[in-house]
């Protein structure tokens, strides 16, 4: 939609600016929260969202990020397993909207996959990899923006892993 972008998203539009990315956020008037509504409206496969998902460990309180396909679901102990070596025996676990809102800085339904205000460690699901363009939440539930997912791996700081 045309017009100034919600705070939020501009501030993702100001971080992939600052980052050399030739790319548009996007804000709709219908809401882009979940993987499926998200598919919906921008008018492609829910396997092309990148959901961002944040965990967080029980004992150390940090932050995990997933990026994952839309048309996925995240196994938890594949995400345990791929980070086993920062885990160390804690334990992994979901983590609430106050948490989320905390540490990223966004509400669930807009996350974005880079920009946090708490850096997590971010897996990125290689199922993505295999679409030309991803699109990704930009800062609330309903601005996204579109991103070949090598790219956006790499802006993330990820590790490519299988999740699902």
């Amino acid at each position: 939609m045309a017009g100034p972008l919600s705070p939020s998203a501009q501030k993702i539009q100001n971080l992939l600016n600052d980052l050399g990315q030739p790319i548009h956020v996007v804000e709709f008037a219908a809401t882009t929260r979940t993987a499926a509504e998200a598919a919906a409206v921008i008018g492609c496969d829910a396997a092309q969202i990148a959901k961002s998902i944040v965990f967080r460990t029980r004992e150390k309180n940090a932050s995990v990020l997933v990026v994952a396909s839309g048309a996925t679901r995240i196994n938890e102990a594949l995400v345990t397993k791929a980070l086993a070596d920062i885990l160390n025996g804690d334990r992994l676990m979901r983590a609430d909207p106050e948490y989320v809102r905390l540490t990223t800085g966004f509400p669930i339904g807009g996350v974005p996959p880079l920009g946090h205000a708490v850096a997590p460690v971010t897996l990125f699901d290689r199922r993505l990899l295999s679409f030309p363009t991803v699109w990704a939440a930009a800062g609330t539930p309903n601005a996204v923006f579109a991103i070949a997912p090598d790219v956006l791996a790499r802006l993330a700081g990820a590790r490519i892993v299988d999740v699902a």
